[in-house]
């Protein structure tokens, strides 16, 4: 075989592998924000909750969930909900056809995991930020007649979010790195092609490179949707000579 120059060499493996390779990135931009947005829906009622004084019975299951998946490794979560809750399941036969695929379904384990995981890591940033809720803020709202309900819903919570997100951002990029486990259970996400593409090739140094290429411009994607975002909502904390410049 004669030798390739470095950008027959590049070519030759993207022509190869490139197809797996961008559909395991599909696969991987699904999975996250799929996960994250139901994560987040499960989060904010939880992180409420916690931060509530409602009586610590109440607030333990909360807690709890809490306690033990971000003191568990993922793998860890994946496999016993893949393997041993996923065959408990399997095993009950009065379930729709509906259901029957839907259990079958690999993707729905690791959406379930992520989506669990990043609940109990998000819903301790809510519980942070609802905690540091300014006490001026609260008592103007009381002297407007709010009840608790909406002083909760008009002034806590949304004052909470905005201090959330840059802990938050934080979670959307380690849930991103994170769901590389899911190619532990054989589902092609972007880890998994470019290891299948290294178990054909045996050519590390390209194959995990573009991988790490890859992850590093989703991050940075990221990165800047957040830092775009933070600026849009913290607009109003700018001063006026700033704001009138834009």
């Amino acid at each position: 075989m004669r030798d390739e120059s470095f950008w027959e060499y590049l070519i030759r493996f993207f022509s190869q592998y490139g197809g797996d390779i961008w559909k395991g990135t599909l696969n991987t931009l699904w999975l996250v924000p799929t996960s994250l947005l139901i994560g987040l829906c499960l989060a904010i009622p939880l992180g409420m909750l916690m931060a509530s004084r409602l009586s610590f019975v109440l607030r333990l299951p909360a807690l709890t969930f809490s306690y033990i998946f971000r003191g568990t490794p993922m793998l860890i979560q994946l496999y016993l909900i893949y393997f041993a809750l996923g065959l408990w399941i399997s095993e009950i036969t009065n379930l729709s056809q509906f259901m029957q695929d839907l259990l079958r379904n690999k993707m729905f384990w690791a959406i379930l995991t992520l989506a669990l995981n990043t609940a109990a890591y998000t819903s301790e940033i809510v519980r942070g930020a609802i905690e540091t809720a300014p006490l001026g803020e609260i008592e103007a709202a009381k002297s407007f007649g709010m009840s608790k309900a909406q002083i909760a819903r008009r002034i806590i919570l949304p004052g909470a979010l905005r201090r959330a997100l840059p802990a938050y951002s934080n979670e959307v990029i380690f849930m991103l790195h994170g769901s590389a486990i899911v190619s532990t259970i054989a589902i092609m996400d972007l880890t998994q092609a470019v290891r299948s593409a290294y178990g054909k090739t045996y050519e590390p140094y390209l194959a995990f490179t573009t991988a790490a290429v890859i992850y590093l411009l989703i991050t940075l994607c990221i990165f800047v949707l957040f830092k775009l975002l933070e600026k849009r909502i913290y607009r109003h904390l700018q001063p006026i000579q700033e704001r009138g410049r834009k």
